[in-house]
């Protein structure tokens, strides 16, 4: 079960970052930022993913005052793998122009971040550097998982922004909803895999 939840939750996640990204609307701040490292330097989206997941494991490290979690890099590594895959399949088969086509391009891929994120964190084998990102910070702040993740988002929107990553109304969405997002699909996917009381 833990194995499933983990796969499954990475394949839908990276799916939903593709959507977003071929929407037009613009992407998360971090996949924005991604996306415009890719454009500005090279290399594909899913590599900067991991490249910048390296970074950030050193990072949570140094937060945390323990050793860097490098099974977040495998993860992270599958993750960029997943997207690289995804929008190599949809990049000419998906082609939203009409604005209704790209708004349900783009809530189809925010759902799946959010639904994705929340089933491989219930594994609770290996997160992404960003979301172990977003549970310090959780614990830091005292707060809420979402002001967690609206916290990063905009730290990330400004590096995208320097990098011309692609910004629009829905990187804004996604900076408004997307930490409301994942905290319902966190209490759902909590809810359907707990176990009944005195079960073995």
């Amino acid at each position: 079960m833990t194995y499933l939840l983990y796969v499954t939750g990475i394949v839908i996640l990276a799916l939903g970052i593709s959507l977003t990204i071929l929407s037009g609307l613009g992407a998360s701040p971090f996949d924005a930022l991604l996306v415009g490292l890719s454009e500005s330097i090279g290399l594909t989206v899913g590599s900067w993913e991991i490249i910048i997941a390296f970074i950030l494991i050193g990072c949570n490290a140094l937060l945390v005052k323990q050793r860097p979690e490098l099974f977040g890099l495998l993860t992270a590594m599958i993750t960029g793998i997943s997207i690289d895959t995804w929008l190599f399949l949809l990049d000419d088969f998906l082609l939203p122009i009409a604005w209704y086509s790209q708004g349900a391009c783009f809530l189809f891929g925010l759902t799946g971040i959010g639904l994705g994120t929340a089933l491989y964190l219930q594994s609770n084998f290996a997160a992404i550097p960003i979301d172990r990102l977003t549970l310090i910070l959780k614990e830091w702040l005292r707060s809420s998982i979402t002001l967690a993740r609206s916290f990063l988002y905009l730290l990330f929107l400004i590096l995208a922004y320097l990098f011309n990553g692609p910004i629009g109304i829905g990187t804004l969405l996604t900076v408004i909803l997307g930490g409301v997002v994942l905290h319902y699909f966190i209490n759902r996917v909590e809810r359907m895999t707990r176990r009944p009381a005195g079960s073995s």
